[in-house]
């Protein structure tokens, strides 16, 4: 009995892992085992949820686990094709339909006829094709654009929507009984912010299936690198965090991915994003330490772009770009003269006599000095008030 009921796991087990759906937090167990239960039916069913979390995944997922299984299932991006057209390429037409058909032409419920047909962002569909849809829910049948007669089909329909669409119906963009005829079974695939736990097994998925694709060697992700990308908002869900994955790992060429080096592709120095709540298993004084430790990585970054634009504007560069034709031909007074002492000057002292000194070589144009500089002039007038040059610059 222990034997048969340990097959049994097994078999759920490689089912669930044959979804191609990562994860073990409870609501990604909710969804398989959802997909389990419907998927050897024939009704429609509705999958919402954020772009980036996996909603073909879902729907590849319950066509896999279905009677229609080895069939292939189609797929049409009702959001990326015109109005004009969409009609043609679920429904075909016939030959001399309109301008340009000179052929006849099987549209994608027709080529779905025994197997599944993925609506992808049905949210975005006319009114005028959701009623011809609506009836071959209830009837089984469609007539191709030009066409005299109707054509019989049996297609399992699975749409997928980012949007409402109870507010969709509710704003009349989207018709109430075409939409009581998807909502079947409803699955919702949650943001990658409400299932954080799974981002470890994600991350590690993600970077095997990258580098055995490529065939490179990569040292991994420290922990506490996992820990900060677990803390990120990931507003673009579960394509985001993939493209970040095997960006890193490419631009890095395979070293080993700590926080440091993640600092650098998170952005996560903006202050707004600071204040934001990190959840965490550390201690209070633990992350006390680490916000200042990011603190002092990006003031180190700070200071090394200054220390680039003070070597640039007083080593004589080998070349002139177009914009800066303007600029004196005399050599540059060397680097080595101007004696600026990092440990004694702050970096706010840095900037101003960086800013000053250009804006003397340009002779007070603050349209130039902004550009050599690298910033808007809105922040150069700034700069200027706050480093009280201003007074400097009317005498």
């Amino acid at each position: 009995m222990k034997q048969e009921a340990e097959q049994i796991a097994a078999e759920q087990t490689s089912t669930a892992d044959n979804m191609g759906i990562l994860g073990n937090s409870p609501l990604i167990r909710q969804i398989r085992d959802t997909i389990l239960q419907v998927a050897a039916t024939h009704i429609p069913v509705l999958i919402e949820g954020e772009s980036g979390t996996g909603k073909e995944l879902v729907a590849a997922a319950l066509h896999a686990n279905s009677p229609q299984r080895t069939k292939i299932m189609f797929t049409v991006n009702c959001g990326a094709i015109p109005e004009g057209i969409l009609e043609s390429e679920l429904f075909g037409h016939q030959r001399g339909a309109f301008t340009g058909a000179v052929d006849s032409r099987k549209g994608y419920f027709e080529l779905a006829d025994g197997s599944t047909l993925f609506l992808d962002e049905v949210g975005e569909m006319p009114l005028t094709t959701q009623v011809k849809v609506l009836r071959i829910l209830e009837q089984k049948e469609f007539m191709r654009i030009g066409g005299s007669s109707y054509h019989q089909v049996d297609v399992r329909v699975i749409a997928a929507t980012n949007k409402s669409l109870a507010d969709e119906v509710h704003a009349g963009r989207f018709r109430q009984d075409l939409y009581f005829r998807l909502n079947v079974v409803k699955i919702v695939v949650p943001t990658l912010r409400d299932r954080k736990e799974d981002i470890p097994l994600l991350i590690s998925q993600f970077a095997r299936e990258f580098c055995l694709e490529n065939y490179i060697k990569f040292a991994g992700f420290s922990a506490e690198a996992v820990q900060l990308l677990q803390a990120q908002p990931w507003p673009g869900n579960v394509r985001e965090l993939r493209n970040l994955v095997q960006s890193v790992i490419l631009l890095e060429k395979g070293d080993k991915i700590t926080p440091e080096i993640l600092y650098r592709y998170l952005h996560v120095g903006d202050a707004e994003q600071r204040r934001l709540p990190v959840p965490t298993s550390i201690s209070a004084e633990q992350a006390e330490r680490e916000l200042i430790y990011r603190l002092l990585l990006e003031l180190k970054a700070d200071m090394s772009q200054i220390k680039q634009l003070l070597f640039s504007q007083f080593v004589q560069p080998k070349s002139l770009q177009p914009w800066r034709e303007y600029a004196d031909t005399r050599p540059l007074q060397q680097f080595e003269e101007i004696k600026l002492d990092d440990d004694t000057k702050t970096l706010a002292e840095m900037e101003r006599e960086l800013i000053l000194r250009t804006l003397e070589k340009t002779n007070w144009s603050k349209r130039k000095t902004a550009k050599i500089l690298g910033i808007s002039e809105r922040t150069l007038y700034r700069k200027i008030d706050e480093y009280k040059l201003q007074s400097k610059f009317q005498s």
